[in-house]
């Protein structure tokens, strides 16, 4: 890390303060878990580009420790890293390790493996909950303590919990989190946020903790509330919200350029201090992106572009410029711009399909055997698909039906052949078997675990067990997917030109050189799709996303491999780069 001058950064009377001298924070939200490891420097730099001066993150506690007990800070996960490069660009730098997050992400950031034993408590003084969190926050302030500004490192703030307002008022729960903090050497200001209602920032708040609010709108009534509440000090929107998110079967949102500048103008016209949300919302990579349910389950989409100043793809906006003028309004702002993006490669390659996903199930994981359907956190499964599969031998048809929810989609076959899905959005748990005699296989898959609100912690799979009209199916034999293992099988077994139900398919680009990717996903179904082994994620022809990033550091020059695990079917089998993302499309 490099070496530099040893600050002071408090909280004032009217400011926040910099050695004794008043200072504007003007941040952007940047997720270093959302973004590979080796854009971070580039993503850092433009945000400095377009006239911040800080870097703010979240921390994801379940991708740290995605088992307890076996925590892991390097790679993409390297927090220490990517505050050294904040600082090394000469940016100060946020942290808001929750250990809630909601930020659309799995679980709202909590460890499924938390909420296995029924006893812990959610957001709130339960002992075996608190002993968890504890030691969570002890493993990431050992990252930040060293690299707080009075150490000579770039972090000025930390953020106790996230939004509690919004789920509860338990003030022992808030306080142990700031006596963990304190305790682990965080001796820089600490702060709350919270949408600016009476409710919310009353509840989520205590005395000593500076208080800020999450808006896009209406600045001066916003600040207004959080002044009531906050009397002294500076007033700071610590999530100006500049755009949103995608949700699978929505569509793509935007917001403004205009509209978003002139609130970001009158917010710093009112003297306020800002952290842009999301300056850079990047991916969400893998099986990492949450879900909202508000009476209807809705996943989150693989892209987090959230229609930021800097696109998914790590390049300029109409909202950097917009932002960019009226930062310079109070602000100085470098001579220095980024380029514009070039054209990615665009060019087609033959997708070759097969294998069957069950013909080379029992290479992608260890097989158990259930008397009653086990949920995947039963099975210790905590994110992706695993495989049910039972025998039957009645005859005739019959009703499949799952006694309480399916979470979150379920595609059943018989005897191999697809008959019929089952969907946690559309509120379907049934499904009519035209036969009842053969092997029967379940495949679910986890969509995302929800990230706000009661379901937080909720189990995955088929819960409440399987009927056949009426009565308990029994005698399961369960295979959680290794995801990890389907790139090396795609290549074995028979190759065929269309397959319906489960299949993985391969092929292969070509390139000159490493470049960023957009990977067309329109003609084919629903599934997951890796690139050199690197799982980008999940695609849907549902949409609006109809584009994959592809990051340049994951691409090579010649021979690139393409994999799908696809649940359903692909119309076209080829593979096809596009020149730019579609964010946009809407399955007609």
């Amino acid at each position: 890390m490099p070496v530099t001058a040893h600050s002071r950064f408090a909280i004032g009377p009217t400011d926040f303060e910099l050695d004794g001298q008043p200072h504007r924070i003007l941040a952007g939200a940047l997720h270093y878990f959302r973004v590979h490891p080796d854009l971070w420097a580039d993503r850092i730099r433009k945000a400095r580009l377009m006239g911040l001066n800080a870097i703010e993150t979240y921390v994801a506690w379940n991708a740290h420790e995605a088992h307890r007990g076996e925590w892991r800070a390097d790679d993409g996960l390297d927090l220490g890293r990517f505050l050294d490069l904040v600082a090394a660009e000469g940016m100060h730098a946020i942290v808001r390790p929750g250990p809630y997050i909601c930020a659309e992400w799995d679980n709202g950031g909590l460890p499924a493996w938390l909420f296995r034993d029924p006893e812990v408590g959610v957001r709130r003084s339960e002992p075996h909950y608190l002993a968890a969190v504890t030691e969570y926050l002890r493993r990431v302030y050992e990252i930040v303590a060293p690299r707080q500004v009075d150490a000579g490192g770039p972090v000025i703030l930390v953020q106790i919990e996230n939004e509690y307002g919004a789920y509860g008022d338990d003030k022992d729960y808030l306080a142990e989190l700031v006596r963990v903090t304190r305790a682990a050497g965080i001796t820089v200001p600490l702060t709350t946020i919270d949408q600016p209602t009476p409710q919310m920032l009353a509840d989520g708040s205590l005395p000593g903790l500076h208080l800020t609010g999450s808006f896009g709108s209406r600045v001066p009534e916003r600040l207004e509330t959080l002044r009531e509440f906050q009397p002294t000090g500076p007033l700071m929107c610590m999530e100006f919200w500049c755009g949103w998110f995608d949700d699978w079967g929505s569509h793509h949102h935007v917001t403004d350029a205009a509209a978003s500048a002139a609130e970001l103008d009158a917010l710093l016209a009112a003297g306020g201090s800002v952290n842009v949300y999301m300056f850079h919302g990047g991916t969400n990579f893998g099986l990492t992106n949450g879900a909202n349910d508000k009476g209807r389950y809705a996943p989150i989409t693989t892209s987090y572009d959230y229609d930021a100043p800097l696109d998914e793809s790590g390049y300029p906006t109409e909202k950097f410029w917009a932002f960019r003028e009226v930062i310079a309004k109070y602000a100085p702002v470098p001579d220095e711009v980024p380029g514009a993006r070039p054209d990615a490669p665009a060019l087609v390659a033959p997708l070759a399909v097969g294998p069957a996903l069950l013909e080379v199930a029992a290479r992608l994981g260890d097989e158990t055997r259930h008397e009653t359907m086990p949920s995947f956190d039963e099975l210790g499964h905590d994110r992706g698909i695993a495989l049910f599969a039972t025998r039957l031998g009645r005859g005739g048809p019959g009703v499949l039906t799952i006694g309480e929810e399916v979470r979150d989609r379920a595609w059943v076959l018989l005897n191999g052949v697809p008959v019929g899905v089952m969907s946690r959005d559309a509120h379907e748990r049934s499904v009519v078997l035209p036969e009842t005699r053969g092997e029967l296989v379940i495949l679910v898959e986890d969509q995302g675990r929800v990230d706000y609100g009661p379901r937080l912690g909720e189990h995955k799979g088929l819960i409440g067990g399987v009927a056949l009209d009426g009565e308990e199916l029994t005698g399961w034999c369960v295979r959680p997917v290794d995801l990890d293992r389907v790139p090396e099988l795609a290549s074995h077994g028979r190759s065929v030109g269309f397959a319906a139900g489960p299949t993985l398919a391969r092929g292969e680009v070509e390139l000159d050189e490493p470049a960023d990717l957009f990977l067309d996903t329109l003609h084919w179904g629903k599934g997951l799709v890796w690139v050199n082994g690197f799982l980008l994620g999940r695609y849907w022809r549902r949409g609006p996303q109809r584009t994959l990033v592809v990051p340049a550091p994951v691409t090579r020059a010649g021979r690139n491999e393409v994999v799908l695990l696809e649940f359903e079917a692909i119309a076209d089998p080829v593979i096809r780069l596009l020149a730019g993302a579609e964010l946009g499309h809407t399955e007609i």
